[in-house]
C-alpha cells in the first residue's frame, strides 16, 4: 500500500530540514535503510534513510525547500496504486498560503533592497556637476576616492578617470546599474537561525561573568616542540588544551556543572566541546569523557571530528551536549576576547594569540616569554567568583608545569 515518508527528527533539536539533495529519482526500487536524500538540520547536513520497501513513487518536496517535523516528503508503495487521494491530501492550505507569504516577503525585500540601495546612492559626497558627468560617462561613483572638502567627489576627480590618469580599476557601466549598488541580503540558514537563538538564550538567561589571566606558554612549547620532532603525528595546541582542561574539571566539579533551576547536575564525565567554524556558522565537535584519555587519544579523536565536522558529517551525538567548551581563535591573531556559554555547559574558556612579551621575573629582571590570554566565562547560578577563580588559577599552574600535570 503507498504512503507517505515524513520528514523526522534526525538531531534531537531539529524543528525542520532542507533537502539539499535527492540520492534517488521517482521509480527507483528502495529498501528500508536505503538513503534517499541529504537534510541540512540546525547542525549539519544528514542522510535521511528509508523506513519502507517500494518504489518511489513521487517526490513531494524538491531540492531546496524545507519541512518541518512530520511534513511529508515523498510516497512510496507500487507502481500500480492510484495516488490521487494521497496527492490531494499532500497539498494543503499551508502550502499555498507559505507560497503567498513567501511571494509577499520576497517583493518587500526587494523594496527594501531598493531604498538601501538608493540610499546608499545618496549618501555618497559628490558635487553635482560630478554626479552628472558620471552618469555621462557611465562611471560608477562607489569606487571613487573624493579629493575634495571632507572627500567629496569633484569634477577634477572625474577628468582625471576619464583621462585614465588615476582608479584605472573603476568598472565602467551603464548608468542605470549605478542604482543597483548597495548592500546585499543574504538568507540564513537553519543552522544560524538556531545558533542565534540559543546563544541569546545563553546570554540573556545565565548571568555570565568573566575572569582573565595571562599563562606562560614556553614549557608547553619546549615539550610541544620536542615531542612532534620525533612524532608520527603531530599534536595540536587544541588538544593540550582539552587535557590540560580535563585535568583541571576533575579538581574543581563544580565547573563542570548544569543549571537545572531547582537542582544543579554534576557532569560525571569531561565532555569537551571546541568550537569550529564552518561557512553557514560554527559548531563544536565533542572528545567525550577527556579526564580519562590521554592526550594522544584526545589529539587522534579531535582529528578525525574537526575533519567531519568541516565536511558536516558530524552525528548529533558528536555535538550537542558537551559540559565545557573551548573557543580559541589564536590562530586568526586575536590575542583576547570573551565568549558565550555553550549549553549545557556552565563556563566556556576563550584562548587568544600567543604572543611574545616582556614580563617582571622574581628576581625583578625583564624577561621574553610567550604568554597567551585565557578568559573563563562562567554562569553566576552555578559558579561562584571564587571557584571560577580556583579553576582558572590551577588550569594556569597546570599549563605552566606540563610535565608535572601530564605524566
Amino acid at each position: 500500500m503507498a504512503e507517505k515518508l515524513l520528514m523526522t527528527a534526525l538531531s534531537p533539536t531539529m524543528e525542520n530540514g532542507l533537502i539539499v539533495k535527492w540520492n534517488k529519482k521517482e521509480g527507483d526500487l528502495i529498501q528500508s535503510g536505503d538513503i534517499l536524500c541529504e537534510v541540512e538540520t540546525d547542525k549539519a547536513t544528514m542522510d535521511y534513510e528509508s523506513s519502507v520497501d517500494g518504489e518511489l513513487l513521487k517526490i513531494l518536496l524538491p531540492e531546496g525547500r524545507k519541512a518541518f517535523i512530520g511534513d511529508p516528503i515523498a510516497i512510496v508503495g507500487d507502481k500500480s496504486e492510484d495516488l490521487s487521494q494521497l496527492l490531494v491530501d499532500s497539498k494543503s492550505k499551508p502550502d499555498k498560503e507559505t507560497s503567498i507569504i513567501s511571494d509577499f516577503t520576497h517583493a518587500e525585500k526587494e523594496i527594501k533592497q531598493l531604498q538601501r540601495q538608493k540610499h546608499a546612492i545618496d549618501k555618497i559626497k559628490v558635487s553635482p556637476l560630478a554626479r552628472r558627468i558620471a552618469a555621462e560617462n557611465m562611471i560608477t561613483l562607489h569606487d571613487i576616492i573624493g579629493t575634495g572638502p571632507e572627500g567629496r567627489i569633484v569634477k577634477r576627480d572625474l577628468e582625471n578617470i576619464i583621462k585614465g590618469k588615476k582608479n584605472k580599476s573603476i568598472n565602467i557601466v551603464n548608468p542605470l546599474a549605478i542604482e543597483t549598488i548597495g548592500d546585499k541580503s543574504i538568507p540564513i540558514t537553519e543552522k544560524r537561525r538556531i545558533i542565534a537563538k540559543r546563544l541569546s538564550e545563553s546570554m540573556y538567561s545565565a548571568p555570565h561573568y568573566y575572569l582573565k589571566l595571562s599563562v606562560n606558554m614556553d614549557k608547553i612549547l619546549s615539550e610541544r616542540s620536542e615531542f612532534n620532532q620525533v612524532a608520527k603525528e603531530k599534536i595540536s595546541m587544541n588538544a593540550y588544551l582539552i587535557k590540560f582542561v580535563a585535568e583541571a574539571l576533575k579538581r574543581h566539579p563544580m565547573i563542570n556543572a548544569n543549571w537545572q533551576g531547582d537542582t544543579i547536575s554534576k557532569f560525571a564525565k569531561a565532555d569537551i566541546g571546541l568550537a569550529v567554524a564552518q561557512q553557514d556558522g560554527l559548531i563544536t565537535p565533542i572528545v567525550k569523557d577527556c579526564g580519562n584519555k590521554g592526550i594522544l587519544a584526545v589529539d587522534y579523536e579531535l582529528r578525525i571530528l574537526i575533519d567531519k565536522a568541516k565536511k558536516g558529517k558530524l552525528m548529533p551525538e558528536e555535538f550537542i551536549g558537551a559540559t565545557f567548551t573551548i573557543s580559541n581563535l589564536g590562530s586568526y591573531g586575536i590575542e583576547e576576547f570573551t565568549a558565550i556559554i555553550n549549553p549545557p555547559g556552565s563556563a566556556i574558556l576563550a584562548v587568544g594569540k600567543i604572543i611574545k612579551e616582556p614580563t617582571v621575573s622574581m628576581n625583578n629582571e625583564i624577561e621574553i616569554h610567550s604568554n597567551v590570554r585565557l578568559t573563563l566565562s562562567c554562569d553566576h547560578r552555578v559558579i561562584d567568583g571564587v571557584v571560577g577563580a580556583s579553576f582558572l588559577n590551577d588550569l594556569k599552574i597546570m599549563m605552566e608545569n606540563p610535565i608535572k600535570t601530564l605524566y
